[in-house]
């Protein structure tokens, strides 16, 4: 925003090398209030929707005009039910992808509202607009709901107005689905989502979720699971997820290579692991990139952190893999304490976790950390973890 318009003035310098001087408001008050619309094709190219790059460098998923409503109709109008009622807050920043949808193409399309703030989202800021706007939809993602769960007398604020949390971004962990089931009452469900695919495909609904998993998947897409050989797996079996529907990107700007592993024909390779059970929900395993391998068997990070963060002493936490020097990668917790952390709460918090998981996913090494680096989604940004 500028203030004081009338007194800026800018300086060009024209063809004859003479200063002219434009006032800013006069300019803008001159200009017509009329808007046309663009004579645009739904197969023109629409936006660049970056990815976290959670797993590298971000890449810019190239959309076309139709992609965005798409997703807009099979997950937001019918398969959410968004609608005129609605007024939508969120966590992430509106050039998050995740939130271009939630807080402004879906309400927007429905004739809802939303609610911007400039503000740094915070616990103690989301409390304070989900307390003054009443939000009857929270956008948000797994790490500001522990934050938020963390907050003292977090029970006392009142989250009554909402009617569901969209939660994507990263794997929402069941102990903090039932914690904040308990203190907040409000539902959350649970999805995933991806840059390339420009939004949600797989989600719980309200009123039919199945906490811990990722929900069943958007009518209007397909997914299949396959192994290392391209071959689908089945009920049960962890395996790649693939994606297909009409909202896929067309590629990855300037990165040809990148753009053929990923997008083959009408597939989407998202680089998940996930497993589908017998009622067509799909449950998360972790990236393909952060797969650990143990002993010869994979593990995911996302079983270990969700184990360790039902410890009484866990606020905050996540896994990678370690090799000590030995060529041997193990199991490796990074832990925001809630209190001190000691070498005596260390072996405490492996023996729990030895006594709930298999013995070979336990954390050999424990490190405490006064906080996790996150990206600007908000994520943990293991890459720094790893360093």
């Amino acid at each position: 925003m500028v203030s004081n318009q009338d007194a800026i003035d800018v300086e060009l310098i024209d063809s004859q090398s003479r200063l002219k001087s434009f006032s800013f408001s006069e300019t803008l008050s001159s200009q017509s209030m009329a808007c046309r619309a663009a004579d645009t094709h739904r197969d023109d190219i629409a936006i660049w929707l970056f990815t976290s790059g959670s797993t590298g460098h971000p890449k810019g998923a190239v959309h076309l005009q139709h992609d965005l409503p798409y997703n807009t109709e099979v997950f937001a109008k019918r398969a959410m039910g968004v609608n005129e009622n609605d007024l939508t807050v969120s966590v992430p920043k509106l050039f998050f992808g995740y939130a271009t949808g939630t807080n402004l193409l879906f309400p927007f399309a429905v004739g809802g509202a939303t609610a911007l703030f400039a503000e740094r989202s915070t616990p103690e800021k989301m409390f304070e607009v989900i307390e003054r706007y009443h939000p009857t939809i929270l956008t948000t993602v797994p790490t500001m709901i522990n934050s938020m769960l963390n907050v003292a007398q977090a029970s006392t604020h009142d989250l009554s107005s909402i009617r569901f949390c969209y939660s994507a971004g990263e794997a929402l962990p069941i102990e903090l689905y039932h914690r904040w089931k308990e203190t907040f009452g409000a539902e959350i469900c649970d999805g995933i989502g991806s840059a390339e695919m420009f939004h949600i495909y797989i989600t719980n609904r309200p009123d039919e979720v199945k906490p811990g998993s990722l929900g069943r998947i958007v009518a209007g897409y397909e997914a299949k699971i396959v192994d290392g050989d391209e071959k689908e797996v089945g009920i049960g079996e962890m395996g790649t997820l693939k994606i297909k529907g009409d909202s896929a990107a067309l590629c990855y700007w300037n990165a040809h290579e990148k753009s053929k592993e990923t997008f083959a024909g009408d597939w989407c390779t998202s680089g998940d692991q996930v497993h589908v059970d017998g009622d067509g929900y799909f449950w998360y395993h972790g990236r393909t990139d952060d797969m650990l391998k143990v002993g010869g068997v994979f593990v995911a990070p996302a079983e270990i952190e969700n184990c360790l963060l039902q410890h009484a002493a866990v606020a905050e936490c996540a896994v990678i893999g370690h090799d000590a020097g030995d060529g041997l990668v193990k199991p490796k917790a990074f832990i925001v304490a809630r209190g001190e952390g000691t070498e005596m709460l260390a072996e405490e918090i492996k023996q729990f976790v030895k006594a709930r998981l298999a013995l070979y996913k336990y954390p050999r090494w424990i490190e405490f950390v006064d906080s996790l680096p996150k990206n600007d989604r908000g994520k943990i940004d293991r890459k720094l973890l790893r360093v």
